[in-house]
């Protein structure tokens, strides 16, 4: 793994080195801009509109624009002396319940590994959170952006998840067309819980792909390949009008089998066939002899 980060996680006056590790991989197939006519990828070019000529890293710099087309300029010195010495500390706050926060917060997650000597410190804090069962609420400085974290046991190895600021997270009353007045069925309440019981079953990440990449991995081998591909379209979906029948047909197709052991009869076993001279000299078997016929009893007489 590629280290993104150094530095070190801060608890009251302990300090714990670390070296911070990206936990998750972007797997999105991309895609570049083809010119059709003679097949070149197209390149983007920093072009300067006043003065129409193509500009060079060297004659960037940053700026804000606080009126529209009026900017406020930033040599990279000074964004940089913002950054004070806690850049590189991963500053833990308070220690809280994980389930205190809600996943919209969170961002992007690190591994966090031992650094120079901080092994020990390093067992010390994973042990003492596993055994509390808290995570910390920590601050954070990557790449000059200043972020909350939170810091927390993952297996046997510290975490750190980003998380949102909470003026960064929009309020639910700016979402359009939101019921003013909860009004539910109550017939069809009952069927959605039932529905919802039905389908409820532990988490396995595992069972989860992307069906997507996957078909456009597949599509790609073939063009490589040079095989023409044509894609049936897919059919369109009716709509349901009915939500009751759409609930009842959602069950019905979940349902599981039902199951009686008291009522369940056994099916008698069914006796092997007997097998013939040719079956028995092709298995390498001795042929036994038929056994006799029995003789009908002769009839009682009456009395």
């Amino acid at each position: 793994m590629h280290t993104v980060w150094k530095g070190a996680i801060s608890f009251g006056l302990v300090h714990v080195p670390v070296k911070m590790f990206s936990a998750t991989e972007d797997k999105d197939i991309s895609m570049r801009y083809i010119h059709k006519v003679c097949g070149s990828p197209l390149a983007y070019v920093r072009k300067c509109p006043s003065c129409e000529v193509e500009v060079q890293w060297e004659e960037i710099t940053k700026g804000y624009e606080y009126e529209k087309g009026k900017f406020v300029l930033f040599e990279k010195d000074e964004l940089e002396a913002l950054n004070d010495s806690s850049s590189k500390t991963i500053t833990i706050l308070d220690f809280v319940d994980l389930t205190e926060i809600d996943p919209i917060y969170f961002q992007k997650t690190y591994y966090l590994s031992p650094d120079q000597a901080g092994g020990n410190a390093y067992q010390l804090l994973m042990t003492a959170m596993r055994d509390t069962g808290k995570i910390g609420i920590a601050k954070i400085s990557i790449r000059s952006k200043s972020s909350l974290a939170a810091i927390r046991v993952l297996d046997d190895c510290l975490s750190m998840e980003t998380i949102f600021y909470p003026d960064e997270i929009r309020p639910v009353s700016q979402v359009p067309n939101l019921p003013e007045v909860l009004n539910v069925n109550e017939k069809e309440l009952t069927m959605a819980k039932l529905l919802i019981d039905q389908l409820s079953t532990p988490f396995e990440p595992g069972k989860y792909t992307d069906d997507y990449r996957a078909k456009l991995l597949d599509l790609i081998n073939h063009k490589v390949a040079g095989e023409e591909i044509k894609i049936a379209p897919a059919k369109p979906e009716a709509n349901v009008m009915d939500l009751m029948a759409a609930l009842q047909a959602s069950i019905e197709a979940v349902k599981p089998i039902p199951t009686d052991p008291g009522t369940t009869t056994a099916k008698p076993k069914k006796r092997a066939p007997k097998k013939t001279s040719v079956q028995a000299a092709a298995g390498g078997e001795t042929e036994t002899p038929a056994p006799a016929k029995r003789k009908k009893a002769a009839p009682k007489p009456k009395a």
